[in-house]
């Protein structure tokens, strides 16, 4: 008779052993504080978001004339309540960033600042607070760029390691000439950029399906990346450490398209740079939030595991519900689940492992 050796069978092995002891550093999550200002009253003006909350552990955001934007809980706003569900997950450490909704680049500049000192001194309160568990990023008023690049270096002096910016400003470009200072500036301080879509363009064409979130965020995205491309902004600024959310939206799986537009017609796409798009695939960084293995095998492949990092939109619905399940599903080996999981989310943001163990 077959002899079956039942505690070999049952014992965990040594890789998933590693997995779930591995670390893991989430690059997308937002984050807003409990109780907002009402802006309208101090600044004189509508159109922010203000919070109502409506029963306990739970808020509606609001547009300040009453209109109703979305319904949260409070993991979008204690600390507390996201470490609990990390340490569900066997997430060790999160990158806090403002909800994009609350950037409010359509404001007066000045009034702007003011909203973003705020959302930025209360995700640095946080990461001081429980420094193993968060890191920050910071928001900026992107309509003045002296502002903004003011914002920035203040940032730097309470904490926050880098910020993050829509992926168009008031509907520009993010390689317009007017943001090439700030990228300088973002290069300089060694400040990481996070790149987020919203404000998508023709939303207001496409409002049923959801499907501005379905079709406008990832197109979104590839804009914000072809125009820093195609500009040139990303090759001026070659020490840049720029990341893009949801897996570069459609970027990633364009870039035969895009890479043949540039190859056709240079004189519509190459008059700032010459230099053909595909170069800068492996030169900028990459959330993992791709809803699927294929897309996720095809990114690493494209990129390198080196480039793409472990994010998850937490606590939105649009979101991975465990961290990391996407990246510990697929067959990699443990170096590449290594750098997904934590190594490329350190080396974009320029800190060291021992910080967090």
């Amino acid at each position: 008779m077959l002899e079956i050796d039942w505690d070999f069978l049952f014992k965990p092995t040594v890789a998933h052993s590693q997995i779930k002891l591995m670390l893991k550093i989430d690059i997308h999550t937002h984050i807003l504080p409990k109780d907002i200002p009402k802006w309208k009253e101090k600044f004189g003006y509508g159109g922010f978001i203000t919070l109502e909350h409506h029963k306990p552990c739970c808020a509606r955001m609001l547009k300040d004339d009453g209109k109703f934007f979305r319904e949260i809980e409070d993991n979008c706003w204690s600390a507390e309540r996201r470490i609990e569900e990390c340490d569900s997950q066997n997430l060790n450490v999160q990158v806090l960033s403002t909800v994009p909704v609350l950037f409010n680049y359509w404001a007066k500049a000045e009034d702007c600042a003011d909203t973003s000192k705020f959302l930025n001194d209360g995700i640095a309160e946080i990461v001081q607070k429980y420094p193993k568990r968060f890191i920050g990023l910071g928001t900026v008023p992107m309509q003045d760029t002296s502002l903004a690049i003011r914002e920035l270096e203040r940032c730097k002096e309470i904490g926050l390691v880098g910020v993050q910016i829509g992926s168009n400003i008031n509907q520009l470009n993010l390689g317009e000439p007017q943001f090439v200072e700030f990228f300088e500036a973002c290069e300089a301080l060694s400040m990481s950029v996070f790149v987020h879509p919203w404000e998508m363009m023709g939303e207001s064409e496409m409002q049923k399906y959801w499907l501005p979130w379905l079709v406008g965020m990832p197109a979104e995205t590839s804009r914000a990346i072809c125009s820093l491309i195609f500009s040139g902004v990303l090759e001026k600024c070659k020490d840049l450490r720029i990341c893009f959310a949801h897996g570069g939206g459609s970027f990633p799986s364009t870039i035969g398209r895009i890479e043949h537009g540039f190859e056709v017609r240079p004189d519509l796409c190459a008059v700032d740079n010459p230099i053909n798009p595909r170069e800068y695939v492996k030169k900028i960084y990459y959330d993992s939030l791709v809803h699927s293995p294929e897309m996720m095998e095809f990114l690493v492949k494209l990129a390198g595991a080196e480039r793409v990092s472990l994010g998850t939109d937490y606590p939105f619905p649009l979101g991975e519900d465990v961290a990391g399940s996407l990246i510990n599903e697929l067959n990699f080996d443990e170096e590449t689940k290594a750098k997904l999981l934590h190594e490329t989310a350190l080396e974009w943001l320029n800190l060291e492992k021992q910080l967090f163990l």
